[in-house]
């Protein structure tokens, strides 16, 4: 099975959207997110998937629904996190599968995951969908990358990468 990553940015309250779109401008993170995905599988719900519109080009995209008739062209529509994870290990060629949201989706796999790749953003921002918390306890990080703010970024922000502590023989 690939390993499964979460990849997500969030604020320090844990936001990670608002009105279907991102709270904030960071081209640094959008850059960084394609350079992770490119050439893997993405799992996304419905709703991220419709506010991103159209499938991102060089990843396999596959979207979760509840709704029987959704079939927008070009990416692979499953209804379940079950059936999304089976069809991503078919596809995956890489050994890597990112799970991209949202909130919904993110909290349903977290306890797959073997990987969370974050943007952690030093500032509050409004909301309606957030990061599910996490037991830090559980995951070790093995990269941290941190930013201060500048004039076009008015905010610090990390690049931080967790790997699941596996138990000896788990």
């Amino acid at each position: 099975m690939s390993r499964i990553t979460l990849i997500a940015a969030m604020a320090r309250n844990r936001a990670i959207g608002i009105d279907d779109r991102l709270p904030w401008r960071l081209p640094a993170d959008t850059r960084r997110f394609k350079a992770l995905t490119m050439g893997h599988v993405m799992v996304m719900g419905r709703k991220t998937y419709d506010s991103v519109g159209s499938p991102l080009p060089g990843r396999t995209t596959i979207v979760i629904t509840r709704r029987p008739d959704y079939a927008p062209e070009g990416v692979i529509v499953v209804h379940s996190i079950a059936a999304a994870l089976a069809r991503a290990a078919r596809e995956e060629t890489r050994g890597e599968v990112f799970v991209a949201g949202g909130e919904e989706i993110f909290r349903e796999t977290l306890d797959r995951a073997d990987r969370l790749n974050l943007t952690l953003i030093d500032q509050d921002f409004p909301g309606d969908t957030f990061f599910p918390p996490f037991d830090e306890s559980a995951w070790r990080i093995t990269e941290r990358e941190d930013h201060g703010a500048t004039e076009k970024t008015p905010y610090a922000y990390s690049f931080v990468v967790y790997d699941r502590i596996r138990q000896a023989g788990a």
